[in-house]
């Protein structure tokens, strides 16, 4: 008998299941046959894929502001501004994307800037009217000898 080829010796260490002595000299045959051949042309494909650009939307930031921070409206603006930055990027648009992109985190600012500013001075000034009725209060009571 002629010695196992490396193909026959590597199906005898891994097979789970013993081997027949038919399963080895059909794959003793199909050894010698070779390689398949076609008579059919090799084509090849060649598929450049564009680099992605990373356009940030500001989406999040834009809901965020729209949801808490919405004074004048800035929020929301820049909320739609930022979905159409998304749609322009999904059609492969990158310049109208950067664009609208642009403008939305321009709008974020100052929606978070302006938010910021009139919330900490309602704030305030919330304090100092109930500070005042306070006072005012505590007057009256003396004034009346409460």
């Amino acid at each position: 008998t002629a010695a196992p080829s490396l193909h026959q010796e590597t199906l005898l260490k891994a097979s789970p299941l013993p081997l027949t002595l038919e399963m080895i000299k059909s794959q003793h045959e199909m050894d010698g046959l070779g390689a398949p051949q076609t008579s059919a042309p090799v084509a090849t494909t060649v598929i450049t894929i564009p680099r992605e650009t990373s356009v940030p939307d500001h989406i999040v930031w834009s809901l965020f502001n729209t949801l808490f921070l919405n004074w004048c409206c800035l929020g929301f603006v820049a909320f739609a501004y930022s979905v159409k930055a998304r749609d322009r990027k999904m059609v492969g648009d990158i310049i109208g994307a950067q664009s609208y992109a642009s403008t939305a985190k321009c709008l974020n600012i100052w929606a978070l800037i302006l938010g910021l500013i009139l919330t900490i001075g309602a704030t305030v000034l919330l304090v100092f009217v109930y500070i005042t009725a306070y006072h005012m209060l505590e007057r009256a009571k003396s004034n009346r000898g409460y």
